[in-house]
């Protein structure tokens, strides 16, 4: 059997990203939008489409539709308008979704996403507010159907068709989570349903011009089922359009929506794919258009905070931070935020990122414990960092700090040097010079090596020292004491 040639494919991927707006109320009901509370109490009489009940728009939802807006630098729109979205299931209890399908609020702009080295701008089609459905729920002998959710506000992202891997669908819904979270318009916890991926695929032959049938996955809620449903779609495409060469692309794959198994690591037909016209679209009656003025425009423009891709390049520009280790903060908002409170007074940017996101984050999580809520205050590892840099501790002493630190969360890195002698560094030039000799007459080779110009040898040398000292004995003092002992020699 032949291997499929997958190389000679292009892949070309467009997301719809449904983002839960954090607003204190739902989209067109005084009814509370909050997550966990018993079923069906949330709800008010426009939620469950009582007759007779009419909808209110919830301003504060538009306002953040409008920052997401400037903050892509899209076309925010003066003029938009609501629509209704027909389909029967048991989650819709009106059997319509208010939605924006013919006038949407946002249209236009684009996401720049930083993948290791390099830096993609991918394009937004549109953005569009609309609400949620409720929530099936499936016990071992009945059904049922929670309300709370349903009449959430959501904005819709939908992408241009631009994104060529799933390693860039990844990047591409991680940054538009980063910003939305970075403008304060949804705190994007996945595993409350408060993000929501789908990804439109399709596959076509590197000189064809015309899109291929296109398949969509639904509802993915975490990245890395997101990249593993997208690799194994694109598999199963080109391997079906390789195997039945002779047959037409719409013959091969047919439009329709799936699912991923997470245990076969399939992509699982739920339905045939529905089309506009199916879900009979008409103008919202019950609400009148949305009239934005300019000035509110720029009004919400102007309040911008610093979004996720100026972070990513002050850093590495003013901290010389690598590209990854960038992108390991600025993707986690509250790392992010973490590590600016802890940047103040600060001697060294560079190495107080890599003590955050290796020694603290490494070891907080094994127990399941974000770092800005470990009780760890940021100025305490700061702390830890400048005594580092006036070499008060060794680098070796301050993961054992960082152990304590962990194990006793709140007290300072300044309290546990102080209240521990064993953590006081020996800079005692007689108590690190019986080291040095030892050292040295037990590795003549290094001293050769060195002399020869291999100054790796040196570093060898001052290793073996600051082990025989558990890591007390000051390195500037080793390294002067090496150096002159072997020039003399």
């Amino acid at each position: 059997m032949s291997a499929i040639p997958y190389e000679l494919w292009e892949v070309i991927i467009g997301l719809e990203v449904h983002v839960q707006l954090s607003t204190k109320s739902k989209m067109f009901s005084p009814a509370p939008n909050r997550f966990g509370d018993e079923p069906n109490t949330n709800i008010s009489f426009a939620d469950t489409g009582q007759p007779g009940s009419l909808p209110v728009l919830n301003a504060e939802a538009v306002r953040k539709a409008v920052q997401f807006g400037c903050a892509i630098n899209a076309d925010v729109r003066p003029f938009s308008k609501f629509d209704r979205k027909s389909y029967f299931y048991p989650d819709s209890p009106r059997n319509f979704q208010i939605t924006q399908f013919f006038d949407p609020i946002i249209l236009g702009g684009q996401v720049i996403a930083d993948i290791g080295d390099e830096t993609k701008t991918f394009q937004i089609n549109r953005a569009h507010l609309e609400d949620d459905a409720g929530m099936l729920k499936h016990f071992n002998s009945f059904g049922g159907v929670d309300y709370n959710r349903a009449g959430v506000p959501l904005l819709e992202i939908v992408t241009e068709p631009c994104i060529r891997s799933a390693k860039e669908a990844v990047a591409c819904a991680t940054t538009l989570k980063t910003i939305m979270e970075y403008i304060g318009a949804s705190e994007c916890n996945m595993e409350e349903g408060m993000l929501r991926m789908d990804a439109n695929i399709s596959v076509r032959l590197k000189n064809e011009q015309a899109f291929r049938t296109k398949v969509e996955i639904k509802n993915m809620n975490s990245f890395t089922n997101m990249e593993m449903a997208v690799e194994a779609e694109i598999k199963r495409q080109i391997h079906a359009y390789s195997t039945n060469p002779d047959k037409h692309h719409t013959q091969v794959i047919q439009s329709g929506t799936y699912r991923f198994d997470l245990e076969k690591k399939q992509t699982v037909l739920m339905r045939r794919k529905e089309e506009a016209m199916d879900y009979r679209y008409f103008p919202e009656p019950d609400l009148p258009p949305i009239l934005l003025s300019d000035d509110y425009i720029e009004e919400v423009r102007r309040t911008l905070p610093e979004l996720p891709h100026q972070r990513y390049e002050r850093y590495i520009s003013k901290f010389e931070l690598s590209p990854y280790s960038a992108s390991v903060l600025i993707n986690d908002k509250r790392l992010c935020d973490y590590y600016e409170s802890a940047l103040k007074n600060c001697k060294n940017p560079k190495s107080l990122c890599n003590w955050i996101s290796s020694e603290f984050v490494g070891r907080f999580k094994d127990k399941g414990i974000h770092i800005a809520n470990s009780g760890i205050l940021p100025h305490h590892i700061t702390d830890l960092v400048n005594m580092i840099e006036e070499k008060v501790i060794t680098g070796k002493i301050a993961k054992k700090v960082v152990d304590d630190m962990v194990s006793e969360p709140g007290k300072g890195s300044k309290e546990i040097v102080k209240a521990n002698p064993n953590y006081q560094p020996v800079s005692d030039v007689s108590a690190i010079e019986p080291l040095v000799d030892q050292v040295l007459s037990e590795n003549p080779q290094s001293i050769v090596d060195y002399k020869n110009g291999k100054t790796k040898a040196l570093a060898a040398l001052v290793g073996k020292v600051m082990k025989l000292s558990q890591g007390k004995a000051s390195p500037d003092i080793v390294n002067e004491l090496l150096k002159k002992k072997i020039d003399s020699a």
